[in-house]
Formats: C-alpha cells, sequence, structure tokens
C-alpha cells in the first residue's frame, strides 16, 4: 500500500514538473521568441499591417473598409447605406469597417454568399450593382460601358473583407474621384498606376490595388 502511494506520489510529482517545463517553454519562451523575431525582421506585419494617415492609424491593409455617407435618417434601420462618392470605392460586402476617418471596425459578416451562379437571388443582386457602378462612376464627360465592368465590381471576395480590387476596377473609377474632388484625370490615373501592385514574383495571384492605401493617398492630394 505504501508502495503504490509512493508510485503515485512520484508520478504526480513527475507530471506537475512537466507541466511546469512545458508552461515556461511553450507558454513564455516560445511566444517571446517568436514575438521577438517577427518585431525584429517583420515589425509592420508584427503589429498588424497598420496603415497611417498622418500620423493616425487608419486601418489595416489587410482588411478592407467602406466609404459611406452618413445616414440621411439614423433611426430608420431599412435606409440603405450610400457610398460617398468622392473616394475610390471597395468590393461589394456586408462586412467591412466603417471608413478610414474612424479607426474601429464595425464587422458584420464574414463569408461568401454561398449562392450558386444561377440562383435568382445573387443574379439579381449583380445586376442591381452593375447598375449602380455604371450610374455612379458616369461622369458628364464620361460614360461608363457597362460591358466595361470587372467582376470584382459587383460580387463580393470569398471572406467578404477583400482590400483589395481589381486595377479594372480602380481605373474605371478614376473619372468620378476626379470629377468630385476637383482634380485632373490624368493625376489621378497616376495615382491608381502608382499603388497597382503585380502578381507576386510574377506569376503568384492578380494584380491588384489596396483601397485603403489608393484612399488615403488620395485624401493627400485633397487637403
Amino acid at each position: 500500500m505504501n508502495t503504490s502511494v509512493r508510485n503515485t506520489g512520484r508520478l504526480l510529482t513527475a507530471a506537475l514538473r512537466a507541466l511546469l517545463v512545458l508552461t515556461v517553454v511553450c507558454g513564455v519562451l516560445y511566444p517571446l521568441a517568436v514575438t521577438g523575431v517577427a518585431q525584429t525582421l517583420f515589425p509592420a506585419k508584427a503589429d498588424g499591417s497598420e496603415i497611417k494617415d498622418n500620423g493616425k492609424v487608419v486601418g489595416s491593409s489587410l482588411i478592407g473598409q467602406s466609404y459611406l455617407l452618413p445616414p440621411k435618417n439614423p433611426d430608420d434601420p431599412e435606409e440603405a447605406p450610400r457610398p460617398d462618392l468622392r473616394w475610390f470605392q471597395p468590393r461589394p460586402s456586408n462586412g467591412l469597417g466603417t471608413n478610414s476617418v474612424n479607426t474601429q471596425y464595425s464587422l458584420i459578416l464574414s463569408g461568401a454568399t454561398n449562392r450558386s451562379g444561377d440562383n435568382e437571388e445573387l443574379i439579381q443582386w449583380v445586376k442591381d450593382a452593375k447598375a449602380a457602378v455604371v450610374r455612379d462612376n458616369s461622369t458628364a464627360g464620361h460614360r461608363v460601358d457597362p460591358g466595361d465592368v470587372p467582376a470584382d465590381a459587383v460580387t463580393s471576395s470569398g471572406s467578404g473583407l477583400d482590400p483589395h480590387i481589381s486595377p479594372e476596377y480602380a481605373r474605371l473609377q478614376i473619372h468620378r474621384v476626379a470629377a468630385r474632388n476637383d482634380i485632373p484625370v490624368d493625376r489621378v490615373r497616376a495615382l491608381v498606376d502608382e499603388h497597382t501592385s503585380e502578381r507576386i514574383l510574377g506569376f503568384i495571384g492578380e494584380p491588384r490595388v489596396n483601397v485603403l492605401e489608393l484612399n488615403v493617398a488620395l485624401r493627400e492630394l485633397t487637403r
């Protein structure tokens, strides 16, 4: 009986020692080492890929934001949000944050619609979104051709939080942004070109434009 108690005591002691060692190694030393390496080699990414505007953090380059006008009637929950057409607009999504003025992300939803390509509701969404893109981006001197509207302008990403749009969608918005901000079209076009990222290593992914980074640069032109 005494031998059994001693064996049990030794097992418990060994288990507690193992728990203590693993806690220190896995819960303290390893996180500190990983954090130290990340802060040394990739400080910007380790801190959340923050984007700053005039010294103030306005968001992350990894999460999209919406650019909306304040509601006309804040007490009406059914009022549809209206895009602030002074800014480049992101992909359609219900999960984006508020805008770069408000640094708090009010996430509603992250995920795809999970509707098939022949779903009638999805088809109607796309048609409505396409009509809105043509209407919003047409100016007195420039009419958007419906055939030029890219897919990412009328569909959300798989996560619903995509921070990027295609260069085609960014270029489609150039005339509207230029007109709304009284900036020459060529200057806005150059801004889009400056913020267009090519494929990684020349073959991975697609060319893309980070909307928040582009709008921060646009804000510099409008100050």
